[in-house]
Formats: C-alpha cells, sequence, structure tokens
C-alpha cells in the first residue's frame, strides 16, 4: 500500500514544483495565451459583425434591384400603353381622314354630275326648241301658202288674245 500512498516530502516537492510552474507559466505564457485569445475573439467577432454587415447590404442591395425592376416594368407598361393609344389615335385618325376624303370626293361627283345634268338638260332644251322651230316654220309654211289661210291664223289668235 505505500505505493498508492505518496510521502508527505513527496507532496510537498509536488505543490513547490506546481506552485513555481504556475508562477513561471502566469508570467510568461497566460498573458501571451489570454492576448492570443482576445485578439482571436476580436477578430471572430469582426467577421461575424462584417458578415451581418454584409447580409444587410446584400438585403438592401436586393431591395434596390427589386424596386428597380419594378420600376423598370411600370415604365415599360407606361411606354406600351402610349404606344397602343397613339397607335389608336392614329388609326381612328386615318379613318376620319379617309372617310372625310371620300365624302368630299363623292361631293364633288354629285356636283359634277349635277352640273352635267343641267348641262345636257340645256342642250336638250336647246335642241328640242330649235326642233320645234323647223317644225313650225315647216307647219307655217304648209299652212299659211295660200292667203285664205292666213286670214283665219291671224282671227284665230285675235280671239284668243281677247278670251285671255
Amino acid at each position: 500500500m505505500d505505493l498508492l500512498t505518496p510521502g508527505p516530502g513527496l507532496i510537498i516537492w509536488q505543490a513547490f514544483v506546481f506552485l513555481l510552474l504556475f508562477l513561471l507559466l502566469s508570467k510568461l505564457a497566460w498573458k501571451p495565451i489570454l492576448g492570443s485569445l482576445k485578439e482571436r475573439e476580436a477578430s471572430i467577432q469582426q467577421a461575424l459583425d462584417s458578415a451581418e454587415n454584409a447580409k444587410k447590404e446584400m438585403a438592401s442591395l436586393k431591395a434596390d434591384n427589386e424596386k428597380l425592376l419594378r420600376e423598370a416594368r411600370e415604365e415599360r407598361d407606361k411606354i406600351l400603353k402610349e404606344a397602343r393609344e397613339a397607335a389608336n389615335r392614329m388609326h381612328d385618325q386615318a379613318q376620319a381622314d379617309a372617310k372625310k376624303n371620300a365624302d368630299k370626293i363623292i361631293e364633288d361627283a354629285k356636283a359634277i354630275i349635277h352640273t352635267e345634268k343641267n348641262a345636257a338638260l340645256r342642250e336638250v332644251k336647246a335642241q328640242v326648241a330649235m326642233f320645234s322651230l323647223e317644225i313650225a316654220e315647216k307647219l307655217i309654211k304648209k299652212n299659211l301658202s295660200d292667203d285664205k289661210a292666213q286670214k283665219e291664223l291671224a282671227e284665230t289668235y285675235i280671239k284668243e288674245l281677247k278670251l285671255n
């Protein structure tokens, strides 16, 4: 059993060596170890803060990108709407101009037809008058070839004048 229980001298020497080692380590090793641990902790914290800032910045950039994309879509829709409206206005204007031109052509054609009709009627009237005069002249020459027929015609006209 002597092997399992240490002697009092051994315990004193072990305590002395432990205290000497503890003092030596606290003077030489603890400060650099604690300093490097604090430095490492600071660098880890800085990396975490940097990652958090990068995450926030990425979220901000994503929001800005979505906002820009939304604005671009709205602008595209607005431009397309304006283009459709302009095309519709141009189409309506073209239809109105075409109708206006067609109405003008029809009115011009009606005026020309009316003018031509009146000219033709005047010409027909003139020809009818000329034919009537020729027929009347031939009838009068035939009927009034003798004196008796001339006297009867003159008396007939006189009677008609008195009646009217």
